[in-house]
């Protein structure tokens, strides 16, 4: 397994997690088999488990590291904003933190997050929650305070540029891909000064495991004239990938694209099935693609920023 260090939190992590929820989320696996998935991923070297008050499997990594030396994993979980018009959604945040402390069986969270975040959400997040993730901090029970952006809305990362200036978040998670790589022009130079650390999520979403959904999402694109008509072939848009050898399949291609980024500090990489789980990690320790490759890609999607691979 390859390490990275998270930013400025100074953590050496290799990770994992998303909304996937172990497989849960779809019933493919019972809750022993999203356990065991989780300890095949630490048993493989994964040290930095990902998951959420509203993904359900808070208790499921609880299991998992029961019994493990606690100081070996980063715990990275999130909470759920409160509705704006709550008495006291500083309280809420405490609550959700207790909570999320008892599911996963420990007393403290290397990482704890306010999910999904969206510019609409930003001076409630910095005025009304803030103060209370930061009280958290300093009695101990989180290490470091992080955010993930609202990326289904916010496709060009407006809440994280904003946020980023004023200098609030030891750890980011954001919205990049081979599709929209506008967080390498928008977001990553702002890390970079502040030493934040940076989790990927949205690497390989169905645009980039389902070809159906690839074919449509570029014929959308080449209709709306975002790209030229011809740029790609309209019924395998990436195949140029596969045909030439550079990789073995789009996801891996994705993969390998997040992980080589240089602002990049952890791909998170969910699954609910145990051989996922191993061609998610051999697709992140393979090298980075050939420079032609990522020479194309940014010519054909360098400049979008309006796309999740959703």
């Amino acid at each position: 397994m390859e390490y990275t260090i998270l930013g400025r939190t100074g953590l050496k992590v290799s990770g994992c997690g998303g909304p996937s929820r172990l497989g849960l989320r779809d019933n493919v696996a019972a809750e022993a088999g999203a356990v065991s998935l989780v300890r095949q991923a630490i048993d493989l070297g994964i040290n930095f488990l990902d998951t959420a008050q509203s993904y359900g499997t808070e208790p499921v990594v609880g299991k998992a590291i029961a019994g493990l030396p606690r100081e070996h994993l980063i715990i990275s979980t999130k909470k759920t904003l409160p509705p704006v018009d709550h008495s006291n959604p500083a309280e809420q945040v405490i609550k959700g933190l207790e909570q999320s402390l008892k599911s996963i069986g420990t007393d403290y969270i290397d990482i704890y997050h306010l999910h999904g975040v969206e510019p609409k959400d930003y001076v409630f997040a910095k005025e009304r929650l803030m103060p209370a993730m930061r009280r958290l901090r300093d009695q101990g029970k989180i290490r470091f305070i992080g955010v993930t952006e609202g990326f289904a809305t916010d496709t060009s990362h407006q809440m994280l540029q904003e946020s980023l200036r004023e200098d609030l978040w030891d750890v980011v998670m954001v919205g990049f891909n081979l599709l929209n790589p506008s967080a390498r022009r928008t977001v990553f130079p702002l890390t970079a000064a502040k030493k934040v650390g940076v989790l990927d999520m949205f690497a390989v979403r169905r645009a980039l495991s389902q070809s159906d959904r690839l074919r449509s999402l570029c014929g959308e694109l080449m209709q709306k004239g975002v790209l030229p008509r011809g740029a790609v072939n309209a019924d395998d848009p990436l195949g140029f990938l596969l045909k030439e050898g550079l990789a073995a399949t789009i996801p891996e291609a994705a993969y390998r694209f997040c992980r080589h980024e240089p602002a990049v500090n952890v791909v998170l990489t969910g699954t609910g099935n145990p051989e996922h789980l191993k061609a998610n990690i051999e697709a992140i320790l393979m090298p980075p693609l050939p420079a032609p490759a990522l020479e194309r890609l940014e010519r054909l999607f360098g400049a979008l920023d309006s796309l999740t691979a959703n």
